[in-house]
């Protein structure tokens, strides 16, 4: 029984060290959690593709411009239009506006021209009488003239008194007809004149009235082109385009400005995808480049395309864009104006490179350096910056293997308390 006790009694001893060990373990285990380990990788040589990626919308390219008329007046109404992505044919109806103004102006214009033409009816009218009176006062004073020619025959036989008065009265019968006939000239050029100003009031009138009709025809906006409507966003409200918010697209009722863009039908044969890309990224970039495009609407379906062009930067000084557009190779029947698609611009392909994860590049004060782990821990290593995609960072001053950490090796150190400050500083 003794025996038996004593094997117990150290059996138990031994459990109880065996328990205490894995508590140890345990203990020193939690004590060097994987929160205060670095985490490192390799520095590897390989090919590294240069990529952008970005998310669009599908734009039909060289689109046929629907615009508000230039008429005179200070705004339009939308009187009918037609709905975003409705299919139309050449010569359909796609806007209307009010043509209430225009069609008073062209009733004053058509009163106008009616007034014109009977000014015009009663000047020639006048002018005929005019130069018939003209004509008979010349044919009066020929007539005069011709008697006192023949009065003046007798003087042979006539007393000189009679001979004088005879030659009196030719000499004022010529010049009565050369008043007559000069009256005639200047009559004719009156009413020439006269008739000019009509015609030319009548011609203003009639003028004013094929443009006012010309405007009310243009009221009327009708695709040149078959295909999708894409319905243009109102910038007449001044308040959303200074404030950024999102403008809503035009529809009936609103008002607009003379010459704004209402809508658009997009050659669906040239499709093209716009998109918003950081400025930091335009280096990268450059016409003709390929691009892999998804449509969200089109699960499955990769579209191949082309940078086609790079517009000017915009934006606060923090968040520099650049507007981008690209061209699809081909042409898809499932495709509509304004889907959202991702992008991915293949910028260019480097061989036989040395690269990192992004994470395991730092910069400060104008340097780029990598943490290199050495035998006495990490030392930070001065390295050149080759190029950079969104994960990758090609660069020189390290050898293909070298173990580099993924995140500052003095933050590891820190108590959790003090890496949790840390971070919301660098978060604020």
């Amino acid at each position: 029984m003794k025996l038996r006790t004593l094997i117990a009694l150290a059996l138990a001893l031994a459990l109880a060290a065996v328990i205490a060990w894995g508590a140890l373990r345990i203990v020193r285990g939690a004590a060097a959690s994987p929160g205060s380990e670095t985490p490192t990788t390799r520095v590897k040589r390989g090919s590294v593709a240069i990529t952008v990626t970005a998310r669009g919308e599908l734009q039909g390219g060289n689109p046929e411009v629907l615009g508000a008329p230039t008429v005179a007046q200070d705004s339009l109404n939308v009187t009918f239009l037609r709905q975003p992505g409705e299919l139309v044919a050449p010569g359909d109806m796609v806007a209307e506006f009010d043509t209430t103004q225009q069609e008073y102006n062209l009733r004053e214009a058509q009163s106008d021209l009616a007034e014109a033409g009977q000014s015009l009816a009663q000047t020639e009218a006048d002018n005929a009488a005019s130069d018939e009176e003209s004509f008979y006062a010349v044919e009066a004073a020929k007539t005069a003239v011709k008697l006192a020619e023949q009065e003046m025959r007798r003087n042979g036989v006539s007393a000189a008194l009679v001979a004088r008065q005879n030659e009196i009265a030719l000499e004022a019968a010529q010049n009565h007809l050369k008043q007559a006939e000069q009256d005639q000239l200047n009559q004719k050029k009156s009413t020439a004149a006269g008739l000019a100003i009509q015609k030319a009031n009548q011609a203003k009138a009639q003028m004013s009235a094929d443009l006012a009709q010309k405007n009310i025809d243009s009221m009327t906006l009708k695709a040149k082109t078959g295909g999708y409507v894409s319905v243009q966003p109102n910038t007449f409200n001044s308040f959303f385009a200074t404030t950024g918010m999102t403008l809503p697209p035009f529809q009936i009722g609103d008002t607009v400005r003379p010459g704004m863009t209402i809508a658009q039908i997009p050659d669906t044969q040239s499709w093209e995808v716009g998109a918003q890309i950081s400025e930091l990224d335009r280096g990268h970039l450059t016409a003709g480049q390929a691009v892999a495009i998804s449509v969200v609407a089109l699960a499955g379906k990769t579209f191949s395309g082309r940078v086609k062009s790079l517009g000017d930067s915009t934006g606060s000084a923090w968040d520099r864009k650049f507007v981008c557009r690209m061209s699809l190779d081909q042409a898809g029947p499932d495709l509509r104006p304004g889907m959202t698609s991702n992008l991915v611009i293949t910028a260019e392909s480097l061989d036989n490179v040395l690269w990192v994860p992004f994470q395991a590049l730092f910069e400060k004060d104008g340097r780029s350096f990598a943490y290199l782990k050495t035998a006495t821990g990490f030392t930070p290593r001065d390295v050149k910056l080759i190029d950079r995609s969104e994960s990758q960072a090609v660069l020189t001053g390290l050898n293909e293997g070298d173990v580099v950490a993924l995140s500052n090796p003095s933050e590891q150190k820190k108590p959790a308390s003090q890496q949790q400050s840390a971070a919301k500083a660098i978060s604020k």
